[in-house]
């Protein structure tokens, strides 16, 4: 249970033979302490337990006033040999005690291997239970600063966080704040700033983490998530496991953190999404599994090219093709998917600007960067009103024959090609499912009060 390199005490002789013993001081280097799980712990105080029952005022003390630990380890042992202890490595503790049979006062400073960084703590620890050392009791609080989260995949930044935790060192509960002021994707590169209120619970046989609801903020936008941080049976990384809410987010803010250069869309994002990520062997985004549903209110495209498109298919829509001073439209999308093996499948798709809605479902390859995506349009305006001069008065005849499901034009499409270059397309084998889904266009040409 315990290792030891190098110790040192001193000691004032005239007390050794006293009934109650004090060690001023005592230094202790290169210590390791290896706590078992509990049912293995070996019963330290049981050479003679009659005597210890029967005379309890006949047994000696010893206080140690003063401990000063350098360089240690404490590995916590998990209950299945097969999985990898838990090890935390000590860089200074001192220890001061009250007394016999009173928790110690300590100060600590570790530093952490991953993410690198220094970790100083204040607090009480003890007594020390030496029939079942995991039961014993600690607290106190923690600063650990400037820890790089760059030797992690996929992410990067410096992280600052303080708070208190309380416990044994079988089950630790910590509650505090957490911030990067530069959190970054490194597929992106974009700094978002980063800060979060959290609460967990840390069971120290195995590392599993449970975080109850967490409050974080990224740039200006609040979000909420809980779940668990979790080592499975025989796998020596952990999954996580996420239910993540935000009710009303900026959609800069995600696009800055996502995607590279400056962001291609503004507006107000809600989602609700469980995220999963199984034990790493490679990259995240090769992991990464996602199921959930969003919606994306008064947002506009910020390349001047997409918001054109968006604002021609509204002006037709109305029926008002040619008014300029319908511009700027903003539009509305709602959408429930799931993310695996780096495909998003859209389960379903709706699209709106005042006057005409989009219905799609289908599926975008991140990888490949490919778009597969069916559906519906419907426009308010009849097909010759989404024209002008001569061209007007020719589709008239046809008006009947685009009608449908209370709109005035209906139509199959299809999205196919990259995002960086989509093409839109009549789908003739398109499917009467869409037909049911999405519905007719209010008369007052405002889509969005569908």
């Amino acid at each position: 249970m315990f290792a030891i390199k190098n110790f040192h005490f001193d000691v004032d002789l005239s007390l050794v033979f006293g009934k109650n013993k004090k060690v001023p001081l005592v230094q202790l280097d290169g210590m390791e302490i290896n706590v078992p799980p509990k049912g293995e712990r070996p019963v330290l105080n049981s050479a003679s337990p009659q005597k210890d029952r029967a005379d309890p005022k006949e047994k000696t003390s010893v206080v140690i006033e003063e401990v000063l630990i350098n360089d240690a380890t404490l590995v916590i042992l998990p209950r299945d040999p097969s999985r990898i202890p838990l090890s935390f490595d000590i860089h200074r503790l001192r220890l001061e005690s009250a007394g016999k049979d009173i928790a110690m006062n300590y100060d600590a400073e570790l530093t952490n291997p991953k993410p690198p960084g220094l970790i100083h703590s204040q607090g009480t620890f003890g007594p020390w239970a030496a029939d079942g050392p995991g039961d014993t009791p600690l607290e106190g609080g923690y600063t650990f600063e400037n820890a790089d989260l760059s030797v992690f995949h996929g992410i990067a930044g410096i992280l600052n966080s303080h708070g208190q935790f309380e416990g044994t060192l079988d089950t630790i509960r910590a509650r505090g704040q957490a911030s990067v002021a530069d959190f970054r994707l490194k597929s992106a590169g974009n700094p978002v700033p980063l800060t979060t209120s959290f609460e967990v619970q840390v069971d120290g046989t195995n590392g599993n983490t449970i975080l109850s609801p967490v409050t974080a903020t990224l740039g200006s936008t609040h979000f909420t998530t809980s779940g668990a941080v979790i080592k499975r049976e025989k796998k020596a990384r952990r999954s996580i496991s996420l239910d993540v809410t935000m009710r009303d987010g900026n959609l800069r803010d995600l696009l800055s953190l996502g995607v590279k250069g400056q962001p291609s869309m503004e507006g107000r994002v809600s989602m609700t999404t469980k995220i999963d990520i199984p034990p790493l062997t490679g990259p995240v985004k090769e992991k990464l599994l996602l199921d959930g549903r969003f919606e994306l209110s008064q947002s506009r495209f910020l390349k001047s090219s997409i918001q054109d498109q968006i604002d021609s298919l509204s002006r037709r829509g109305q029926g008002k093709p040619g008014k300029k001073e319908i511009d700027e439209v903003v539009s509305n999308m709602t959408g429930t998917f799931k993310l695996e093996d780096q495909v998003i499948t859209f389960r379903s798709l709706f699209f709106n600007v005042p006057g005409a809605a989009v219905q799609l479902a289908g599926d975008y390859d991140l990888d490949a960067d490919r778009l597969d995506f069916h559906g519906a349009l419907a426009l308010q305006a009849k097909v010759s009103q989404t024209m002008t001069g001569w061209k007007r008065w020719v589709l008239k005849p046809v008006d009947p024959l685009f009608a449908k499901n209370g709109a005035g034009t209906f139509l199959h499409i299809k999205v196919e090609g990259s995002s960086q270059s989509p093409k839109f397309g009549l789908d003739r084998g398109g499917k009467k499912d869409a037909e049911a889904t999405i519905g007719g266009i209010p008369r007052n040409g405002s889509a969005a009060q569908q």
